[in-house]
């Protein structure tokens, strides 16, 4: 019987509760400051240009680019691993445990990008459907967690999975719809030592610092050539090796050193400079407005609706069954929320525009959304924990 080697995923678990509440602590903060005298000059620090530039080497940018291009590399990086552990011996490495999760995401995605791209079409903000497809791990974990053993364990990894799931859809959205024009040189130059990693790991190589190293080069290249940069993050984290055994691979090392950092330091320095929203007469007004009304009705209503629809559809078809001890009223406090969108969804609304007021007004209705979404969900499972489950519910 073979033993999986657990301790990474309980570590990210328990990290990523207490970094749900330390992102709420961080919006709070970056929401009063952008509200007080010291808004501009916090406006003026984020724009400071750091860094070195030559006529062979450009790496100096806004302190805010370092922060979603370069800390953010990080994030996709732990966000990789994750991947390809829950391929390789978690929740997505049989059809069987990855059906439900995969049809769930799958639904939740699409439905609320089609909400949007209704609402939207033929407009300015049209790029802007990826928005509300994407979930807060860290955030819906942490309310979660709030509930303790009020909502079984299998409830806990079956959300899990199912934002690991929606992470993946979010790399490759931003991936092929989000990028810039193109530069093959620096596409090549990637994809050489994308090559020479793979090199590494059919070779066997573990120490982690071959693989960080070269992923050093890999994200400067990918970060020239108009595709967007985080993404080799993902691309270094898919050719660490890792094994289904107790032993702890490589991969697992790397995630869980950088599990604690990226919860704790990166995701709410994240939230503090992209949050800063200075409230704004109309700012409630422009709630109704296509760009918002897609992005709230999107997480708050197409996210449920999707991953219960087709969540539905999969276990009604015997593809796929609910995890042991979860009632389907579960899964709708669950899948309310997966509406939680926040740092995927503003990372993807500053891809979508570059204008600065449909930035601002996508990063209000996104917190308007992920609100109403966490608070609903948390309601509904608190309420849903005081019934007796059945460990079944047929449908």
């Amino acid at each position: 019987m073979i033993r999986i080697n657990l301790r990474s995923f309980r570590d990210f678990f328990s990290s990523a509760s207490a970094g749900g509440i330390i992102l709420i602590i961080c919006l709070v903060v970056s929401l009063a400051v952008a509200n007080s005298p010291l808004g501009p000059g916090f406006e003026q620090f984020l724009a400071r240009e750091v860094g070195y530039s030559s006529e062979h080497l450009a790496l100096r940018y806004p302190i805010l680019l370092w922060v979603n291009d370069g800390l953010m590399a990080i994030f996709f990086l732990l966000v990789g691993l994750e991947i390809k552990r829950e391929l390789v011996e978690g929740e997505l490495s049989s059809f069987g445990k990855a059906a439900l999760p995969v049809f769930a995401a799958i639904g939740g995605m699409l439905v609320p990008a089609g909400i949007y791209a209704l609402m939207n079409q033929g407009t300015d903000v049209a790029s802007g459907w990826g928005i509300p497809m994407a979930t807060d791990i860290a955030f819906a974990i942490g309310i979660l967690s709030l509930l303790g053993s009020r909502v079984p364990l299998s409830l806990k990894v079956f959300l899990t999975a199912l934002a690991i799931v929606d992470d993946l859809g979010a790399i490759l959205v931003i991936a092929v719809f989000y990028s810039t024009e193109m530069h093959l040189s620096y596409l090549l130059y990637a994809a050489g030592v994308f090559a020479l990693l793979l090199v590494f790991n059919r070779l066997g190589v573990k120490n982690i610092a071959f693989y960080l190293v070269p992923g050093v080069f890999m994200w400067y290249f990918i970060h020239h050539s108009g595709v967007h940069a985080t993404i080799a993050g993902v691309l270094t984290a898919l050719t660490l090796p890792t094994t289904p055994g107790a032993e702890e691979s490589p991969l697992e090392k790397l995630e869980h050193a950088l599990t604690k950092p990226v919860n704790f330091l990166i995701m709410p320095i994240f939230a503090l400079a992209n949050t800063n929203i200075a409230f704004e007469a109309g700012m409630v007004e422009g709630l109704f407005s296509g760009l918002g009304m897609g992005i709230v009705l999107g997480l708050f209503v197409g996210k449920p609706l999707g991953i219960m629809l087709l969540s539905w559809l999969s276990v009604k078809a015997g593809i796929s069954s609910l995890p042991q001890g979860v009632a389907w009223k579960q899964v709708l406090g669950l899948s309310l929320l997966a509406g939680i969108g926040f740092t995927m969804s503003i990372f993807v609304a500053l891809l979508s525009f570059d204008n600065p007021a449909y930035q601002t007004e996508a990063k209000f209705s996104i917190l308007v959304a992920s609100f109403l979404s966490g608070l609903a969900g948390y309601i509904l499972l608190r309420l849903f924990a005081k019934w007796s489950i059945a460990p079944q519910v047929q449908v």
